[in-house]
């Protein structure tokens, strides 16, 4: 199932108060970037991050979740209305994500 235009909207929405948000379609899905980074992106409808250090100190209980078959398991952010915890979670996740790679 792909996700909906309308929910990519709303978690865009949400980190609205980030800077440098962007995101880029993939298959009917979205990856979301921060500063450049890849953090997580939209899967069916869900926001999933990458489970960096900081986001499983900041999400213990988060479930893992696989965001298509043959992926690596990611964390699914359950609170998603709270724009000051989003802010924390990428803003703590950012400095241990791998720089872009350069294009040839």
């Amino acid at each position: 199932m792909a996700s909906s235009k309308d929910y990519l909207e709303y978690v865009l929405d949400q980190l609205s108060s980030l800077d440098d948000i962007s995101y880029r379609a993939m298959m009917g899905e979205y990856i979301i970037y921060y500063q450049g980074k890849i953090v997580g992106g939209v899967y069916d409808d869900r926001f999933l991050v990458k489970p960096t250090k900081s986001a499983l100190d900041l999400m213990p209980d988060a479930s893992r979740e696989l965001p298509y078959e043959g992926a690596k398991e990611m964390l699914l952010v359950e609170d998603i209305d709270d724009r000051d915890f989003l802010n924390e979670l990428l803003n703590a996740m950012v400095n241990e994500l791998p720089a872009p790679k350069k294009k040839k």
